[in-house]
């Protein structure tokens, strides 16, 4: 196959016989674009409803290579309001730059073949993660929560992308997953993103139960950042490097399609940044 991505790790792209890189000329249009035209197409990105108050949430069954299982459930309008903390997010595209490194870590900034660290301002990632069973929300412990992200220059590790001018294969930089603890909660430790062209400031997120259970599912989507404190970084060595961004969230195609509802909330602390982000999963 002629693809511009290769890849020194296996990826797991939901639906095996998708392959973005052969269907889309990279030099037309941005790489994950047509990872959007695949979920908007098999109906994956949760749609709005109940206004602003809540979306769709769904956890998605692993499915077989090539196959595409999806169950969705709407949590009420009384959930939301008796459950705060249980706060739905909609689904987004994987994208092509998923491998499953199995990188049990938190700080996900070093590079474990040679152990040096991705420059940054550092950023320290919380997720609360609950799972809403019925009337009931409690804190769901023992839940994978992967990260993957592009450095302070656009760039992500173990891929070669030709289109965006890198070649990481063999690094493993700012990748990772940790176990939601008792109280569901999973910390990474990381830097503030980057950006390359045709996406605004970004990470990726999957949260999945035991891979080795009889119905496995998962959740993926994204985070995405204030464009007042991506500019005030984006000033800063390294980020400066790489020039003035091209897409802000309003032109993003995922930022369009439920972005608003997966920020995450960002302090500033003495360290760099803090970002936390709750969010309520329906397991069947």
């Amino acid at each position: 196959m002629n693809s511009l991505i290769e890849r020194s790790a296996p990826l797991f792209l939901v639906g095996g016989s998708d392959d973005i890189s052969s269907k889309v000329p990279m030099q037309q249009q941005p790489i994950e674009k047509t990872g959007v035209e695949r979920l908007t197409r098999r109906i994956v990105l949760g749609r709005l409803i109940l206004g602003t108050a809540a979306v769709l949430l769904g956890c998605r069954r692993q499915p077989r290579l090539g196959q595409l299982t999806t169950s969705w459930a709407a949590p009420t309008a009384a959930h939301a309001a008796v459950f705060p903390s249980c706060v739905v997010r909609p689904e987004q595209t994987e994208g092509p730059y998923f491998i499953d490194e199995k990188l049990n870590r938190s700080d996900i900034r070093s590079d474990p073949s040679d152990g040096s660290v991705r420059p940054g301002i550092p950023l320290r990632l919380t997720f609360h993660v609950s799972r809403i069973t019925g009337a009931s929300c409690s804190p769901l412990s023992n839940a994978i929560v992967d990260v993957w992200q592009c450095d302070a220059l656009g760039a992500y590790s173990d891929v070669r992308d030709i289109n965006a001018g890198f070649d990481n294969r063999g690094k493993k930089f700012l990748r990772g997953y940790q176990l939601t603890d008792a109280n569901g909660i999973a910390e990474f430790l990381t830097i503030y993103p980057g950006w390359y062209p045709g996406r605004a400031v970004h990470i990726h997120f999957k949260i999945r139960n035991d891979l080795a259970s009889r119905r496995p599912q998962e959740f993926v989507s994204q985070l995405y950042f204030d464009e007042s404190t991506t500019d005030q970084i984006h000033k800063q060595y390294p980020y400066n490097g790489k020039g003035h961004r091209t897409t802000t969230n309003d032109k993003d195609f995922g930022y369009r399609r439920g972005g608003k509802q997966l920020m995450p909330s960002l302090t500033q602390d003495v360290n760099g940044y803090a970002a936390k982000f709750d969010i309520g999963l329906q397991m069947n």
